[in-house]
């Protein structure tokens, strides 16, 4: 085990590759991103392979999943945003499999990369802006300039407000790939000191306590990883909801505020 926390957050090539002097490696985080797709196959697949009228266990939970989506983005962007379900429930599935994958002793956390966030970042803010002028057309741009904004503050709050949503996949980026590094580091550093303290034969007298707080922090762990895959599939349909045209009554700070700030 390697002493530096940081350690674990390392991309190396596992399968070198290079075609054309290009460098196409297999790293591990591709493996482990095929693992987390892998697995949301598995889920569904399995889920749904021989439907019964009375769902078993493993029906029953990929069922209230999409019922738990459904309503999500009901609730938040309306019925006009339903042809977008599929998208955003894979958003949620994918990011939730590769947090979870990540708790895996010896796994790799692809969202402690901010290629990976970033990627999904600026693919969510290119749907919505794509969905905006399409279905707003130039109106869409608006937004910039909430109704009712005297014209004498036009000056400071265009700016502002272009600022904010040019800054959405930054923050969709960071505040993921942030929690995911600050709780891994975390746990590893209790960990290591768990391992140390057993090493020097005290475990029974001295370790206790941290093996303790060790297994409380990865309940924790596992319960940031499913609320960042919540916060973000919830952001996601806040801004689906501004290009779908009903209305720039919030903020993200606002819609932010009724999650916690982890």
């Amino acid at each position: 085990m390697s002493a530096n926390p940081l350690h674990q957050f390392q991309v190396h090539a596992v399968y070198p590759l290079d075609i054309a002097g290009f460098n196409l490696a297999i790293t591990n985080q591709t493996i482990w991103t095929g693992i987390a797709v892998a697995t949301i196959i598995l889920l569904l697949v399995g889920g749904l392979r021989k439907p019964t009228l009375i769902p078993g266990r493993w029906q029953a939970f990929v069922e209230m999943t999409y019922e738990f989506i459904e309503d999500l983005v009901v609730g938040t962007s309306g019925k006009q945003a339903l042809p977008f379900l599929p998208l955003i429930m894979a958003t949620f599935l994918m990011i939730s499999a590769m947090n979870l994958v990540g708790m895996v002793p010896g796994s790799f956390t692809v969202t402690s990369q901010i290629t990976t966030t970033a990627f999904m970042g600026v693919a969510v803010f290119l749907m919505v802006l794509g969905v905006g002028i399409y279905k707003q057309g130039l109106h869409f741009f608006a937004h910039f300039l909430p109704a009712g904004t005297p014209a004498y503050l036009a000056p400071l709050i265009v700016p502002l407000e272009v600022i904010s949503f040019l800054a959405r996949p930054l923050t969709l980026a960071v505040r993921l790939a942030a929690n995911m590094v600050a709780g891994h580091v975390l746990l590893k550093i209790f960990a290591t000191f768990v391992i140390l303290l057993m090493g020097m034969g005290v475990f029974a007298a001295s370790a206790v306590a941290p093996l303790i707080l060790l297994i409380a922090l990865t309940g924790l762990e596992v319960f940031v990883a499913l609320l960042q895959a919540y916060i973000f599939t919830v952001l996601t349909c806040v801004y689906l909801n501004d290009a779908l045209g009903h209305g720039h009554e919030h903020t993200e700070d606002d819609h932010e505020g009724i999650t916690p700030a982890l």
